[in-house]
């Protein structure tokens, strides 16, 4: 016996729960704990390929010859591909995407060939035998403020201005009562995703699909289709689930491009995964910096002048230039300022996004020479940058839309019993080691860029959202449904949210600290225009389901009145061994405002994993150069030391309650990256208050604090 269920006619009464501000559990945990969860390198399609590819072994020059006999007449190689016999793709406005068109080396690592074979093992091995003769030609792969090729870039990223000056600041730190006028330097570091780079790529006729490792399907269709002469849309990107990202996989780099371009040459499907070891050379790092920093001030700390002077590099084919001292414009009252940047162009490869881009090194030198001078004047350190606090943005001169870092600092001085503090360094012992708290403050902008989204009724009562956002491990499917629930009226468990794929609408990639802020408004808008005509109708929904669209082209727009930027402060405790320099960070406190906080759970993951690659930042990363040969020296994890868990001992993110309605309609500010801002310096400051040594060049290694 059967029977027949009757579609409803109109949607169940809607709900007035809140679900944003809810510790709401990841939708997606199931998938992700069994393992059903599928990532780029997973999809399998028929008649699949493998490739490898080869990377050049000098730092500068011409490939001569390309002698593929060997690799070619191994069982199951497909193809061997190379300048000489590669598809031509249109010249594209980053160079690093012009694989395989030309005889230029431009860094040691740049992909010089591809061997596609069936099996991954056979085309290794093929890679391993495929020979290159080159030219070699002087290479130059280090950075230096006095290099003769300096010069200033007209920008620095994403679009700000070079160089900013206000008032007078020569005259002013002449006149000053204290100065600090130190140099700071922090090493090349490297992205290290736990998923390493990966697409797989598929031709049907004219049309492209790549499953691939992103943090954006639109913006790697957008720049993948012009490259062979396609229109978006026969270029679809599917990116269900990826495996981190710091800023890595933030836009499409030259693997990407490679694989679609050994699968069009092949005639299969094929298959490209990047190693550990491939993953430092082409698919960014964060660029080293040498940071000048001059502050004059009275003797009570009050900042008359600052004074910020960057030097990074780029590539020599491409510019890419860190902006890393635009923090110092707004973070403290001083009248006059000044901030530069310094580009010189190398025979490196290109650096890219890495988490909090220019923040973060440009913070340590800033939040380090902050407290040299609150030493310098004999001022609390907290109470230094409390007496610093602008009424409003230095620079722009417009009110922030909020603004609570002193609540921050008041806040962790309060949590990590800081008034208990002794300032005088190198005197506590605990242990047999020596004991030393720092603070720093943190910040990040607000960003929010256009972004497309759908929702739909179904007639059975349920919702579907479409945007193609993408979760990097952030939890974004988590917190667009709880947006599209409280928006709806309905329960999370009514709403399916759909992303990481180009065929859906549009959306910016995940990074920046503006995925939540651009998708969350984007799926708002689509949300009320929903109910808006759900209402009209009288909650009645059309067998065929009820579907609208929204764009925030106009409202993302619109000029800014405010001044808008998440702050944090953050405090350490560190133990230093006196006898060997080894230094563990017993305690790690950080206090944000960040608006309103769409789900606490992931929040609070996303600020402990901020911290934790702050405090690796501070005390092990750094990709060593070698002058001779131009290429990293420690490229794997067994030498690119990063944080394990003997060292991130007791970590605690905390915030605060802060109402700001000038942001978006959630009212929240992105937390991706604000997390590792200041931490290096936070440590590096408890390191002096431990051992009274000032380490300004990163990491804190041994030899730096046992002479």
């Amino acid at each position: 016996m059967s029977t027949t269920t009757t579609p409803p006619t109109t949607l169940p009464a809607r709900e007035a729960t809140p679900y944003v501000g809810s510790a709401l559990d990841r939708v997606e945990g199931l998938e992700k704990v069994t393992g059903q969860a599928r990532y780029a390198f997973e999809y399998s399609p028929d008649d699949l390929a493998y490739a490898v590819p080869v990377q050049a072994t000098v730092a500068r020059g011409k490939i001569r010859t390309v002698d593929v006999d060997a690799a070619v007449k191994l069982p199951g190689v497909i193809a061997a591909i190379w300048h000489g016999n590669a598809p031509r793709l249109a010249p594209p406005e980053n160079a690093e995407l012009a694989v395989l068109q030309s005889r230029e080396v431009a860094y040691r690592g740049q992909y010089v060939a591809v061997v596609v074979a069936e099996t991954l093992e056979n085309a290794r091995e093929a890679a391993r035998l495929l020979r290159v003769d080159y030219q070699v030609e002087e290479h130059d792969v280090e950075l230096r403020a006095d290099h003769p090729e300096m010069y200033r870039p007209e920008r620095v990223n994403p679009a700000y201005p070079a160089d900013t000056e206000q008032g007078e600041p020569d005259a002013a730190l002449a006149e000053a009562q204290v100065v600090v006028d130190e140099i700071y330097s922090t090493p090349a570091e490297h992205n290290n995703p736990m998923e390493p780079h990966a697409t797989v790529a598929v031709w049907d006729g004219d049309g492209l699909t790549l499953y691939d490792s992103t943090q954006g399907a639109s913006s790697v269709r957008d720049t993948v289709a012009p490259l062979f002469g396609l229109p978006p849309g026969n270029v679809r990107v599917v990116s269900p689930h990826v495996g981190g990202g710091f800023g890595s996989k933030g836009m499409p780099l030259s693997p990407v491009v490679l694989a679609a371009l050994a699968a069009k040459h092949a005639g299969r499907p094929v298959k490209l995964a990047v190693t550990r070891q491939q993953m430092f050379a082409v698919t960014g790092y964060r660029t080293p910096t040498i940071q000048r920093v001059r502050l004059g001030a009275d003797t009570e700390g009050r900042l008359s002048v600052i004074v910020h002077d960057a030097f990074e590099q780029s590539s020599r084919i491409r510019e890419f230039a860190e902006q890393t001292a635009t923090p110092t414009r707004m973070m403290y009252a001083a009248p006059n300022r000044r901030t530069t940047h310094r580009l010189v162009r190398l025979d490196v490869p290109t650096p890219s996004w890495m988490r909090a881009p220019g923040e973060t090194p440009g913070m340590f030198a800033l939040e380090s020479a902050l407290d040299e001078l609150a030493v310098a004047c004999g001022v609390d350190p907290v109470e230094l940058r409390v007496r610093n606090e602008p009424d409003a943005d230095p620079e722009s001169g417009l009110p922030f839309s909020s603004r609570n870092l002193v609540a921050c600092l008041r806040e962790g001085a309060r949590r990590f019993g800081w008034a208990e503090r002794d300032p005088a360094p190198g005197i506590r012992r605990r242990d047999g080691l020596l004991v030393g708290t720092g603070v720093a403050a943190s910040t990040y902008p607000v960003y929010r860029v256009p972004s497309r989204a759908t929702a739909r009724a179904e007639w059975d009562g349920t919702f579907s959202v479409r945007i193609a956002a993408t979760d990097i491990g952030t939890g974004a499917r988590t917190v667009l449904t709880q947006i599209a629930a409280d928006t709806l009226r309905a329960s999370p468990e009514r709403i399916s949210v759909e992303i990481g794929d180009s065929a859906l609408p549009d959306a910016s990639v995940a990074g920046g600290s503006m995925g939540t802020a651009s998708w969350g408004t984007a799926v708002v808008r689509a949300c009320e225009a929903l109910t808006e005509e759900l209402d009209r109708r009288g909650g009645e929904v059309p067998e065929e389901g009820l579907e609208v669209s929204a764009d925030t082209a106009r409202e993302v727009g619109a000029k800014r009145r405010f001044a808008q930027h998440a702050f944090g402060a953050q405090f350490a405790e560190v133990g230093v061994d006196p006898d060997t320099g080894e230094t563990r960070v017993l305690r790690l406190l950080g206090v944000f405002a960040a608006g309103r906080i769409v789900n606490p759970k992931t929040a609070r993951s996303q600020f402990i994993g901020g911290m934790t690659m702050g405090l690796s930042m501070a005390l092990f990363e750094e990709s060593v150069m070698d002058r001779e040969f131009g290429d990293y020296l420690n490229h794997d994890f067994a030498q690119y030391h990063i944080a394990a868990c003997a060292d991130v001992r007791d970590v605690e993110a905390v915030w605060i309650e802060e109402d700001d309605p000038h942001l978006n309609p959630m009212g929240a500010k992105g937390i991706g990256e604000i997390g590792i801002v200041g931490t290096a310096a936070a440590v590096a400051n408890a390191v002096y208050h431990a051992t009274g040594v000032r380490v300004r060049d990163l990491p804190i290694r041994l030899d730096r604090l046992v002479r």
